[in-house]
């Protein structure tokens, strides 16, 4: 129990600095900017945004259904194992479960491409 606490604050920290040390990274220093450089550092900072936004988000949507496929194989394994006459049955409910998770991902892949491309 205590090596998952310490994993899931390690994840907590971890995090906090994946938000924290961009933000801290653009510290303003007073210098006057003209008015074409400043639309060019919005312009890059937009991208920035959009690039750390969409990689986030196909890494937690990837992360999320690898993690599900894992338990629901795993699941399945164990089923069949109890039960080898119902294998047919446990295996094509398993393989329909796979799909609907793939199905998300790809989802969230296709909203990670609007969000690069269109917005």
């Amino acid at each position: 129990m205590n090596r998952k606490k310490s994993f899931v604050l390690s994840l907590l920290v971890l995090l906090a600095l994946t938000v924290v040390l961009p933000a801290a990274a653009f510290a303003a220093d007073g210098a006057a900017v003209s008015p074409e450089t400043a639309q060019i550092e919005a312009e890059a900072e937009t991208v920035s945004g959009k690039s750390f936004g969409s990689g986030l988000a196909i890494g937690i949507a990837a992360a999320g259904g690898a993690i599900g496929m894992g338990i629901a194989v795993g699941k399945a394994a164990e089923s069949i194992s109890r039960q080898p006459e119902s294998s047919g049955e446990i295996r094509s409910a398993m393989m329909l479960g796979l799909v609907f998770i793939e199905t998300a991902i790809i989802y969230a892949l296709l909203v990670v491409i609007l969000i690069i491309f269109v917005l």
